[in-house]
């Protein structure tokens, strides 16, 4: 099974306690496998590509194509996670050591 293609709906697991659900195929980049991850657009989201290495996936559940869209209307995916420093005025900054004087 190696070398056979892969294309198929799926529920995918990821360490993390992260979920997608989409088109699953794989992908070879540099010469290293992926497994990549196409969201569909949802009526709220734009859909977009992940790709994972097998160290990244708890496991994978086929699903058939209208059950995945249905569901992601209510998961509602999001393609990065945002996460933001807090911001430090040049003052805080300073006093922390932060910019080279």
């Amino acid at each position: 099974m190696e070398n056979q293609s892969f294309q198929q709906w799926c529920i995918v697991e990821l360490f993390g306690h992260n979920r997608l659900i989409g088109e699953v195929s794989k992908a070879t980049i540099g010469g290293c496998s992926f497994i990549r991850v196409d969201v569909p657009d949802t009526k709220k989201k734009k859909g977009f590509t992940k790709y994972y290495g097998n160290g990244a996936i708890y496991g994978m559940t086929p699903i058939q194509e209208q059950d995945a869209r249905d569901l992601l209307e209510e998961m509602q995916p999001n393609p990065v996670n945002a996460y933001e420093f807090p911001r430090l005025t040049k003052a805080e900054a300073q006093e922390e050591d932060w910019y080279a004087k």
